[in-house]
């Protein structure tokens, strides 16, 4: 084992030109056509610092752990600024055999009704800033924030997950089937 100290990671990201990043203290902060973002690096162990268009990420050790947080820092920060230009999207499609199941939107709650023919609703929550519209059988769930997006659909996926009975005969529920960057309508 070598004394020599070893190189620490520091990689930079550059800005697009229609995003506007700024930091104070570990809260970051992403400005762009579809609105304002926030992070907090306060519990990711990278140091952060924005200048000229750039915004430079330096692992905080040399060990390959600190290399791999500091490339998750960086692919955070890359959909952050993804999110703000183009948004993300996901579709999702009702799938039932004899209780029509609906969906409906209300505050911050997805509310599945009918499911199995409950007489009370199932509740997802819908997190950040993510849209849900809900037309016929099918849902769309749209939002800048791509951590944001995917854990509200797998949220109302899971709220439909069939319990006590065989899953291969009773296929009722919301189901994911397709996923893009851009929020389409």
């Amino acid at each position: 084992m070598s004394t020599k100290q070893a190189e620490i990671f520091e990689t930079t990201f550059e800005i697009p030109q229609k995003v506007k990043v700024s930091l104070n203290k570990h809260m970051l902060l992403i400005e762009g056509p579809l609105g304002k973002v926030y992070k907090n690096f306060k519990k990711i162990p990278v140091e952060l610092s924005v200048s000229d268009g750039k915004v430079s990420i330096k692992a905080i050790n040399s060990r390959k752990k600190y290399y791999a947080i500091a490339n998750t820092a960086l692919s955070l920060i890359r959909n952050l600024c993804d999110g703000v230009i183009n948004g993300y999207t996901i579709k999702m499609k009702i799938v039932y055999a004899h209780f029509p199941i609906t969906v409906k939107t209300k505050d911050k709650q997805v509310l599945v009704e009918n499911f199995q023919g409950e007489r009370a609703p199932r509740v997802a929550k819908i997190h950040g800033a993510t849209k849900v519209a809900s037309k016929g059988d099918d849902i769309t769930v749209t939002g800048p924030v791509l951590n944001d997006v995917t854990q509200t659909a797998a949220e109302i996926e899971a709220v439909t997950k069939v319990k006590n009975k065989d899953h291969r005969v009773f296929l009722d529920g919301v189901y994911q089937y397709h996923k893009t960057k851009g929020i389409e309508k």
